[in-house]
């Protein structure tokens, strides 16, 4: 693997990082024609995570309560780290997507909620994260998709080690 740094076409790291920030910029596009260019492609871990938790909370019959996750176990499920979580929350409240309430629960925890705003961009982003999703990857058959995707997991469970010694 030593010769990967020679040719950066060859680095599957590099290879990964360059297809991840042609997708965000082309995200981004998407976004801002639709819009919504207020909405960052950094919040979409935060955003399916709570509306995944929105429609549990629907198919469990909790119509009319309010949902919403503490702030560690969102951080978990979108895959952020906690130094990470409290700058980007800040960022999405401060654009009006979620606010924050504290835990009745634990005094130093906090619940996070979508506003009627970032609940009701769910559609139209899904839609755009679809559609950039679909022509980023178009013309890659099912099967070569399916061992990508199960590629990349191995690496996030290889990487998320701490050590990438085998």
């Amino acid at each position: 693997m030593t010769d990967v740094f020679i040719n950066p076409t060859d680095c599957p790291y590099y290879l990964i990082t360059r297809a991840s920030l042609a997708i965000t910029s082309a995200m981004k596009l998407g976004f801002a024609d639709a819009g919504l260019g207020d909405v960052k492609p950094a919040y979409l871990g935060v955003f399916m995570c709570l509306w995944m938790e929105d429609c549990m909370g629907d198919t469990l019959g909790k119509v009319g309560k309010e949902e919403g996750m503490r702030l560690v176990d969102l951080g978990r499920c979108a895959g952020l780290e906690p130094s990470s979580m409290t700058g980007l929350i800040d960022r999405m409240e401060k654009d009006g997507l979620l606010y924050r309430t504290d835990d009745p629960t634990d005094r130093r925890a906090h619940i996070i909620r979508l506003t009627d705003r970032g609940h009701d961009l769910r559609k139209n982003v899904i839609d755009i994260v679809g559609k950039t999703i679909s022509k980023a990857f178009w013309n890659i058959p099912a099967d070569r998709m399916q061992a990508a995707k199960d590629v990349l997991r191995t690496v996030l469970v290889n990487a998320s080690k701490g050590s990438l010694e085998p």
